[in-house]
C-alpha cells in the first residue's frame, strides 16, 4: 500500500518513540535537579557557573564533585554533576550547620565545605565554598594545563563523546588557537590540521582538499553545531563563506567517510563550527583591524545571562578595496545571536540565529602568461558573486536521567546565490568584439527536523545512539543568456540581456533518513562501535522551459535510496590508543549534475569504500603526543563527463578512484612557555578507471592532487612579558599534476607566517606577517582544454589589529 511521505514521516517517528521510551525505562534513575522532593529544611542547591581563564568562554562537560559524600542529598548518591551548555551546573547540598567534609586529619574550619572541579585539558582545582555562598550562585575559572594534550571532548556523533571512543581521525582547533591566531578566513585555522588544505581563492571563497585532491566537488560536508549548513544536493564549494567566524569557539574536523553519522557528501570529511556560548556575566569584545592589501574588518561579540537565560550576539563586517589583483573588491556582514534557556538541570531550550550578506567581484583566474609576467590586470569589468544567507535553529534537550537523553532541534535555512560568473563567459569565435554569458541565480528554503535520543546502559558500558531526520528543501535554479561587448584591449566591458532564458527549473528535494550507532566495551580498553544510515531522496524536477532549450529534461521524479554502514574499534592503553574502521560515504547526484545542461537525467550515487588504522602515542611523560593515521579510500559510480560521438557531453556513474595516505600529528609542550604542532601528510588520488573523451587515464594522478602537505606551528608565551604572544608558522603545498592526463605539473609552494600579540589588561595589540618572504605562487594550478588556470596566492601581507575586551 502507497503511503505519502507525511505519513511515512510520521510512522517513523512513533515508532522511534516507541524505542526511546523503552530504553528510558530499562535505565530508568532520577536525575539530579536540585529540586527538594522530600521538603527537608537543611536541602539547599548549589548554582553555578565554569568559565576558561584565558577566553572567558563557558566550558561545558566539567564535573563538579564534592570533597566527600557526608552533604549529599542522600546517603549513596554520587555527590556530583556535570556542567551545561553554557557552562551553568547545579548541585544538591544538604546543610548541616557545621562543615560537612569534617575529617580527623584535615583543617577544615566551620560552616565550610569543599567542592572539586575537574575537565579534560585544564588543571583541576578546589572551591572552598562558604556558607554564605550557598544562595548565590558562584562562578569557577579553570586554567588550562600546561600538557593540553589530554583526550579532548567532540561532537562526532551530535553528542559529546571521549575522543579516544571514536574509531577515526579527528583535528582539532580550541578556542585558544582562534584566540592566538586571530584569523580573518578559516582556512588559516583549519590548514593548522594534519591532511587539510583548504585553498584560498580570495574573499573568503575556497576549495578543499582533505583525503581527495583540491576540488570544487560534493565530496566535503560543512556543519554549523552538527548541521549541515545546506541542503544535500545542492552542494556549493564555497559553503563556507556562508558562515559567522566570529560567532565561532571551536572547529572539529572529522576526516574520513561520516555519512554514517551526518549523512551525504561527508566523504573526505566532515568540518564542524562550534558556536560561542552565553558568558555568565556581561562581558563582550570589539575588535578593528587592517592590512597593507586593502583589506578592513571591524568585529563584535557581546553576551550576558539572566538567571536561566544567557544570550551572545556575535558579527563582524569585512570588505577589501584596491587588492593585489584588479577587480576584486568586497564586503561581508556576518551576524549570529545565540542564546540558552536552561528550564531545569534536565531541560535545555538553544535557538541561534545567523544572517550572511556577501558580494565580490569575480575577477577571474590569470592564464599562463598573466601569471608568468605577474600581470594582475583583470580583463572583466561586471562579473560577480554574491550571496544572502539566514539560518535559524531551535534545540530542545532533555536529561530523562543520567543514562537518557533526547534531542529535537529544528532548522529553517534561506538561501540566495546570483552571480555573473567570468568563467561562463566565451568569446564569439567570429566577432573578436563580441562575447556571450549568463546571469544565474540558485536559491532554496529548507524546513529541518531532527529527532535523536542517547542512551547509556550498564552492561558492557554501551552506548545507543538513534535518531530521525527530515529534510525538505524545495529550490530554484535559473539562468539567463546576456550578450557581451569588448573593447580593443580585450576588456569585457558592458552586456545587455536579451529575452531568453538558458536554464529554467524548480526541484523539491525531500531527504528522510534514520540513523543508529552502538558503542560496547568488548573487553578492558577494547570498544566495538556499529553504526549506519538510511537515507531516501526525492527529487521533483519541474522544467518551465521546452525540450529544446539548453536544459531540456522532461520534468520527472527521481529516488535515490542508500545504506551507509560504518564498523570500528578502539583500543586504548595508559600511554597508547589504536582504532580501526570501516567506513562508507556515498553521495547523490547534485541537482545540477542531473538537470543542467541534461536531456534525459540518469545517475546513481556515487559510493566510497573506506579502511583506514590509526592511533595516539603519547612521549615523555606526555608532554608529547603522537597522532597517526593510514587509509584506503577507494571511489566508485564517481560522476564523470562523456563525450558522445556527435559531439555532445553527458555525465554518467563512469568513474573509479583510489584515495591512500598516511597522516601524521606532533604535539610537544615542554612547558607553558612553548607550544609546538607538526602535521603532515603522504597521499596519493589515481584514477583506477576513468575516459575522458578519448583518453583513457587508469592509473594516471588525479589533478590538484598535492603528494605532500605539511603544516607547522611553533608558539612562545615567555613569564618575563606577560601577555606576549610570539609563533612562526610552516606551510608547504608539495607539487602535484594540474591535468588528469599528466602532462604539466606544479611545483607547489611554501609560506611562512609571523604573528605577535600583547594583551595588556582587557586591551589586545597584534601584528601578523603573512607570507613573511613574499613568495610567488599559486594556490590552486590547473590545466583544461580552456588553457591554464592559476589562482595567485596572497602577497605579503602586513595585519595590524586592536581588541577590546569588557
Amino acid at each position: 500500500m502507497n503511503r505519502s511521505p507525511l505519513c511515512r514521516l510520521i510512522l517513523s517517528y512513533t515508532f522511534f518513540a516507541i524505542l526511546m521510551s523503552f530504553s528510558i525505562i530499562l535505565s530508568a534513575q532520577p536525575v539530579l535537579t536540585g529540586q527538594d522532593t522530600t521538603a527537608q529544611d537543611t536541602q539547599q542547591p548549589i548554582r553555578g557557573r565554569v568559565t576558561d581563564r584565558n577566553t572567558g568562554q563557558p566550558i561545558v562537560g566539567v564535573t563538579i564533585q564534592f570533597k566527600t559524600s557526608c552533604c549529599c542529598e542522600e546517603k549513596g548518591d554520587n555527590c556530583q554533576c556535570i556542567s551545561g551548555a553554557n557552562g551553568s551546573f547545579i548541585i544538591p547540598y544538604k546543610s548541616t550547620g557545621s562543615y560537612c567534609n569534617m575529617q580527623p586529619d584535615e583543617d577544615c574550619g566551620i560552616q565550610k565545605d569543599t567542592l572539586i572541579i575537574s575537565a579534560v585539558n585544564y588543571q583541576t582545582t578546589t572551591f572552598i565554598l562558604d556558607q554564605g555562598q550557598v544562595n548565590a550562585p558562584i562562578t569557577v575559572e579553570l586554567t588550562p594545563s600546561d600538557n593540553n594534550l589530554a583526550e579532548v571532548l567532540v561532537t562526532a556523533a551530535r553528542f559529546r563523546q571521549n575522543r579516544s571512543d571514536i574509531p577515526a581521525a579527528i583535528g582539532i582547533v580550541d578556542s585558544l588557537q582562534l584566540a592566538l591566531t586571530k584569523a580573518t578566513s578559516i582556512n588559516q585555522l583549519i590548514n593548522q590540521v594534519p591532511g587539510v588544505f583548504m585553498a584560498d581563492l580570495g574573499n573568503e571563497q575556497h576549495e578543499m582538499s582533505i583525503r581527495q585532491p583540491i576540488t570544487t566537488k560534493s565530496l566535503f560536508l560543512y556543519l554549523e553545531d552538527g548541521m549541515p549548513i545546506r541542503a544535500s544536493g545542492l552542494y556549493n564549494h564555497n559553503a563556507l563563506l556562508e558562515m559567522n567566524l566570529a560567532a565561532t569557539n571551536r572547529i572539529e574536523v572529522l576526516k574520513g567517510p561520516a555519512s554514517a553519522q551526518y549523512g551525504p557528501e561527508a566523504i573526505g570529511g566532515a568540518v564542524n563550527l562550534i558556536s560561542a556560548t552565553a558568558p555568565p556575566e556581561l562581558s563582550g569584545k570589539l575588535t578593528v583591524e587592517a592590512d597593507n592589501n586593502g583589506y578592513k574588518k571591524s568585529s563584535v561579540r557581546i553576551g550576558d545571562s539572566f538567571g536561566k537565560l544567557g544570550v551572545i550576539l556575535s558579527g563582524y563586517y569585512a570588505n577589501r578595496h584596491n587588492g593585489p589583483i584588479d577587480y576584486s573588491d568586497f564586503h561581508k556582514s556576518a551576524f549570529t545571536l545565540n542564546s540558552v534557556y536552561q528550564f531545569s538541570p534536565s531541560l535545555r531550550w538553544e535557538n541561534k540565529a545567523t544572517y550572511v550578506d556577501y558580494y565580490a567581484d569575480m575577477s577571474g583566474s590569470l592564464d599562463s602568461l598573466a601569471f608568468a609576467q605577474k600581470d594582475f590586470t583583470s580583463h572583466y569589468r561586471f562579473t560577480y558573486r554574491k550571496v544572502k544567507a539566514f539560518r535559524t535553529s531551535s534545540i530542545l534537550t532533555k536529561a530523562w536521567n543520567q543514562q537518557a537523553t533526547t534531542k529535537f532541534s529544528f532548522m529553517y535555512r534561506s538561501n540566495q546565490t546570483g552571480q555573473n560568473p567570468s568563467y561562463r563567459i566565451k568569446d564569439n569565435k567570429t566577432d573578436p568584439l563580441s562575447a556571450s554569458g549568463e546571469i544565474n541565480m540558485n536559491a532554496f528554503r529548507s524546513y529541518v527536523g531532527l529527532l535523536q535520543h542517547h542512551q547509556q546502559f550498564k552492561w558492557q558500558n554501551s552506548v545507543l545512539i538513534m535518531g530521525l531526520n527530515a529534510d525538505i528543501s524545495p529550490s530554484q535554479y535559473q539562468a539567463q543568456f546576456i550578450s557581451i561587448r569588448k573593447n580593443n584591449a580585450g576588456d569585457y566591458i558592458h552586456f545587455n540581456s536579451p529575452d531568453s532564458l538558458l536554464t529554467d527549473y524548480h526541484t523539491d528535494i525531500n531527504n528522510y533518513a534514520a540513523f543508529v550507532q552502538w558503542q560496547m566495551d568488548l573487553a578492558s580498553g577494547l570498544r566495538l562501535t556499529l553504526a549506519g544510515r538510511y537515507d531516501r531522496f526525492d527529487y521533483d524536477f519541474k522544467n518551465h522551459l521546452n525540450s529544446t532549450a539548453v536544459s531540456g529534461a522532461p520534468s520527472s521524479m527521481v529516488r535515490f535510496n542508500h545504506w551507509t554502514p560504518k564498523a570500528g574499534l578502539n583500543y586504548n592503553l595508559k600511554q597508547a590508543g589504536f582504532y580501526a574502521n570501516y567506513a562508507e560515504g556515498f553521495v547523490p547526484p547534485q541537482v545540477t549534475e542531473l538537470f543542467n545542461n541534461v536531456k534525459v537525467p540518469f545517475l546513481d550515487p556515487q559510493v566510497f569504500h573506506n579502511y583506514e588504522i590509526g592511533g595516539w602515542w603519547r612521549l615523555k611523560k606526555s608532554k608529547m603526543r603522537l597522532d597517526w593515521s593510514l587509509y584506503r579510500m577507494n571511489g566508485t559510480g564517481e560522476i564523470i563527463s562523456v563525450r558522445n560521438n556527435d559531439g555532445s557531453s553527458e555525465n554518467k556513474n563512469a568513474g573509479k578512484t583510489s584515495h591512500t595516505g598516511l597522516e601524521l600529528g606532533i604535539s610537544y609542550k615542554p612547558g607553558h612557555q612553548w607550544d609546538l604542532r607538526l602535521g603532515g601528510t603522504l597521499a596519493s588520488h589515481k584514477f583506477r578507471e576513468e575516459t575522458q573523451g578519448t583518453v583513457v587515464l587508469d592509473g594516471n594522478h588525479m589533478q590538484a592532487a598535492p603528494a605532500w602537505l605539511g603544516n607547522g606551528v611553533i608558539s612562545y608565551r615567555p613569564d618575563f612579558i606577560k601577555g606576549l604572544h610570539v609563533s612562526l608558522e610552516y606551510q608547504q603545498v608539495g607539487r602535484y599534476y594540474m591535468d588528469d592526463a599528466n602532462t604539466t605539473r606544479y611545483k607547489g609552494f611554501r609560506v611562512i607566517n609571523l604573528r605577535a600579540g600583547y594583551q595588556w589588561g582587557k586591551t589586545e595589540l597584534w601584528a601578523h606577517a603573512l607570507n613573511l618572504l613574499d613568495q610567488y605562487y599559486a594556490d590552486v594550478a590547473t590545466k583544461s582544454s580552456y588553457g591554464y588556470s592559476y589562482n595567485p596566492g596572497n602577497p605579503f601581507t602586513l595585519a595590524i589589529g586592536l581588541a577590546y575586551n569588557f
